[in-house]
C-alpha cells in the first residue's frame, strides 16, 4: 500500500512505497521535530510538525511509487551536503 504526506485532507507529496520513505522525505523537508511526552523522558521521538500526517493513499493515474522513490533517492545523492 502506498503512502503520502497529508495536511488535513490535502495530499502534499507523491506516493511512496512505504511509510518510512515518506518519513525520510518529511525529515529532508524540515517537517519533523523531536518531541518528549511526559511518559517518555529518556529519549525524544520524531513527530510531524503542524498537524502533517503520513497515511495510506490512492495512486494518481500513471503514478509509480517505486519510481517516485528512485527519483527522490537520485535527487538526494545530487544535493550538496553541509557539514
Amino acid at each position: 500500500m502506498p503512502y503520502a504526506l497529508f495536511y488535513q485532507d490535502a495530499k502534499l507529496s507523491k506516493a511512496y512505497p512505504t511509510e518510512a520513505d515518506v518519513w525520510t522525505l518529511a525529515r529532508k523537508s524540515g517537517l519533523v521535530v523531536d518531541a518528549i511526552s511526559g511518559e517518555e523522558k529518556s529519549a525524544p521521538r520524531p513527530v510531524l510538525d503542524n498537524d502533517y500526517e503520513i497515511r495510506p493513499c490512492q495512486l494518481e493515474p500513471n503514478e509509480d511509487p517505486a519510481k517516485n522513490k528512485a527519483d527522490a533517492d537520485r535527487e538526494a545523492r545530487l544535493e550538496p551536503r553541509l557539514n
